[in-house]
């Protein structure tokens, strides 16, 4: 079929009917923001309502006080990659991001510790990580990887301009010359087997495989095409901002406030006021109606649609969600000489951790975990001489007949003792304060299902089959419970294709390398 068959056969990218000029946001989180800088660099008046006191949505701060200092800790996602997504965001004001937000490389992105005592430093370099596979594993091994790099570069060449960037309306929005080489190259087999078809050694195929729980899926039933996930961080790069990762969405705040978008924080939307398809404002909790040309909703898309429109379709009410987490916030007088910035601790157990989690909905019995020490790479974010750490356990989401409230402390010191088992010798001893958010706290927050990775990729809930981020006639939806879906990168995305909706413009997304 030709190009331009296909593009005849196309529908046309659906858009705000009506006036645009003044656009209400609500959310300030990193979609919201994306979003925001693309409507005000595009000449629209733009408002943004925020229920907390700082911008950032899930990637927000709290500040952990002890006699000894403040610990400055992260609440939401740690690891950043694709920074010219953000750079893209500044583009949009006419704004350098280096102005506003500093980047320092990670390296290695990832220090992998496996349960028979290896280690696999995770680097960006090709040429650095075949080495370092060689060097644990095998020269064999280190030759699959090398192809299995050039598998998941082909992917994001695919995928990210037909199927991430970009809206999509309808599954005949998929036919395009990219779909036959996305499934010429097996990118809709199962991930788990592809990876293993270049990587024969199951640490390898763990550490390149486990992106898959960011799509709230097991690696077995995941397709391949969620491999460009590993591209995205294990072969572009991981990076962190000076500040820690809030400081990406404060910087954007800065730059909207610098060129007149009002901010109002602490001012909670109670209502998205509409009649007949179309909304005209949004009523706030302290009873003042803002009128608006176009509302664009930045909350978790079930809870926006249920709580602020009224409504909820069955697309959305259908929908399952990913696992969940336990995450932990601890400041420590400890510090370990043998950890990184980010650390992946695999236990023995790997296929029956996704069982659990998903089929069972239980507790892990022998976890899988991320510890991130953001010290490492900013000192100032601990009191001098202090660590900061953030602990992530994965679990079930609240379709688990798990009572946190009950379970949350248990767990938390059961964290402790599998920490201790993994090398950090002393830790519990060592905590000068730390700050626990169970599943129930993430639901508290606006979070469906407790998931804060939102509702999972199966192929049933991807792409056109996703909830769509559009209702009515003028309101958008942003951020990961809509396309393209989960993680900064999506997000920050998911702003850009908001805005097109609105401004009936193509913002498409271009590397700094192209530009």
């Amino acid at each position: 079929m030709s190009n331009s068959l296909i593009s005849r056969l196309l529908p046309t990218q659906r858009t705000v009917s009506g006036p645009t000029d003044n656009v209400i946001v609500v959310g300030a989180g990193l979609a919201g923001l994306s979003a925001a800088m693309r409507l005000a660099g595009a000449g629209r008046t733009v408002t943004i309502l925020e229920r907390e006191a700082i911008p950032g949505g899930r990637a927000g701060r709290i500040e952990m006080k002890t006699e000894s200092g403040t610990y400055h800790a992260d609440t939401g996602p740690t690891v950043l990659t694709m920074p010219d997504l953000i750079a893209d965001c500044f583009d949009a004001l006419g704004e350098n991001m280096d102005d506003w937000i500093t980047l320092e490389p990670v390296a290695p992105l990832y220090r992998a510790f496996y349960a028979d005592g290896s280690i696999l430093n995770v680097h960006s370099d090709v040429d650095q990580m075949a080495q370092e596979i060689s060097e644990v594993i095998s020269d064999e091994e280190a030759q699959g990887f090398r192809k299995y790099v050039d598998f998941v570069s082909k992917l994001y060449k695919y995928e990210m301009k037909d199927f991430i960037d970009r809206n999509i309306d309808s599954p005949l929005d998929l036919l395009t010359p990219d779909l036959a080489k996305l499934v010429a190259i097996g990118g809709f087999r199962k991930l788990a087997p592809k990876v293993r078809d270049y990587m024969k050694d199951p640490r390898t195929e763990r550490v390149y495989s486990f992106q898959a729980m960011y799509a709230g899926l097991s690696p077995y039933d995941a397709l391949a095409i969620y491999a460009v996930i590993a591209y995205m961080d294990s072969v572009a790069g991981v990076f962190f901002p000076k500040g820690g990762m809030h400081s990406v969405p404060k910087g954007m705040a800065a730059a909207l406030e610098k060129h007149g978008v009002s901010i109002k924080y602490n001012t909670t939307v109670e209502s998205v006021v509409h009649s007949g398809g179309r909304a005209s404002g949004v009523l706030t909790t302290d009873g003042e109606f803002m009128e608006a040309d176009v509302v664009v909703l930045n909350p978790d898309l079930p809870v926006a649609y249920r709580e602020l429109l009224g409504t909820e379709p069955w697309s959305v009410k259908r929908l399952n969600y990913s696992p969940s987490c336990f995450l932990m916030l601890a400041g420590s007088t400890q510090h370990y000489s043998k950890i990184a910035h980010h650390n992946i601790h695999f236990g023995r157990s790997w296929k029956n951790v996704f069982t659990e989690l998903i089929d069972e909905k239980k507790l892990m019995t022998d976890p899988s975990i991320l510890v991130t020490n953001p010290s490492f790479s900013d000192p100032s974010l601990a009191p001098e001489g202090k660590e900061l750490y953030y602990i992530l356990f994965p679990t079930p989401n609240l379709d688990a007949s798990i009572d946190w409230k009950e379970i949350g402390p248990r767990y938390r010191d059961e964290c402790y003792k599998v920490l201790e088992e993994r090398g950090y010798v002393g830790l519990r001893d060592s905590i000068e304060i730390d700050n626990i958010t169970t599943p129930q706290d993430w639901a508290d927050r606006g979070m469906e299902r407790g998931a804060p990775f939102a509702a999972a990729h199966s192929f049933g809930q991807t792409g056109p089959f996703r909830p769509g981020n559009m209702w009515g006639e003028n309101v958008v939806f942003t951020g990961s419970g809509t396309q393209p879906g989960v993680g900064v990168p999506m997000v920050l995305i998911s702003g850009r294709l908001a805005a097109e909706r609105i401004t009936g413009k193509d913002h498409n997304y271009k590397s700094r390398a192209t530009r």
